[in-house]
């Protein structure tokens, strides 16, 4: 029995075919507008997971570029997240997951087979602490991204964090034998890993403003930046990721010297 036989006064709403086509069609493009993001995001996670590969396989000049092209589709997910409207609770825990992979566990191996064997135990244990400080910086930043200013970080962001590593390591890819010659190698795991769990801010460049007029020498910067990068990528890979990594204490003295006040001697004498 149909729905008119059991209700003859029910009216049957029948949309034509062509707005049905027009529906499914519009039902799948949002489908794919949504699922976008979580693509990039995919692509960030296999970046991270070839590191690895290719780290475990002693071929450190092809696994440190792998975690600069997470670091730009990190860049790219939740941009165009934001540009199409299709945020979601799973796209942020999925990039999140994402994270942990290319910018925790990818620089602790590629940094662990590069360098810190020669250093035993103490070695896999700085590469563990550097995945935990990657960790906790990603939880707290999940939940304390509402409320903190946009203009900063707390804590080195993770992504940069692991740029520190894959640079040194892609600038230089011999790597280390010795157990003397791998402190440095140390270094690298140690100090990124307490500035993303420390409460330093460091710069966002999220906030700026591509439609006013100082964003020209941004911009100009950016093609210098980007002519220097095709002349000299590992020289000016490694200027980036440390200059990024010090620059809170640049600004810091910077400010202390605007602000320190006139030497003695310095003032205007008084009216007689």
């Amino acid at each position: 029995m149909t729905r008119t036989e059991r209700d003859p006064g029910a009216s049957l709403h029948v949309l034509p075919p062509e707005r049905r086509r027009t529906d499914a069609a519009r039902t799948r493009i949002r489908r794919g507008v949504y699922l976008l993001p979580s693509l990039f995001t995919m692509a960030n996670m296999f970046c991270g997971y070839a590191c690895v590969v290719y780290a475990m396989r002693g071929d450190f000049a092809t696994a440190a570029p792998f975690i600069g092209f997470a670091i730009v589709l990190d860049m790219l997910d939740g941009r165009i997240a934001r540009l199409t409207g299709s945020t979601s609770d799973f796209g942020i825990e999925f990039d999140s997951l994402a994270d942990v992979v290319s910018f925790g566990v990818a620089p602790a191996i590629l940094c662990f087979a590069w360098g810190l064997q020669p250093l035993g135990r103490l070695g896999w244990a700085a590469g563990f602490v550097y995945l935990a400080a990657a960790a906790v910086r990603l939880a707290r930043f999940n939940i304390q991204s509402a409320v903190q200013d946009k203009r900063y970080f707390a804590g080195m962001p993770s992504p940069a964090a692991a740029a520190v590593p894959a640079a040194t390591v892609f600038a230089y890819p011999a790597g280390f034998s010795g157990m003397a010659s791998a402190l440095p190698a140390l270094a690298l795991m140690v100090v990124p890993a307490l500035l993303m769990v420390s409460t330093i801010r460091f710069r966002s460049f999220k906030t700026i403003d591509l439609h006013s007029r100082r964003s020209y020498p941004v911009l100009l910067l950016l093609a210098l930046g980007l002519a220097l990068l095709t002349a000299q990528p590992e020289l000016v890979l490694v200027a980036m990721a440390y200059a990024y990594l010090v620059s809170p204490a640049v600004g810091f003295a910077w400010s202390r010297l605007r602000q320190r006040p006139p030497a003695a001697g310095t003032h205007d004498a008084p009216a007689p």
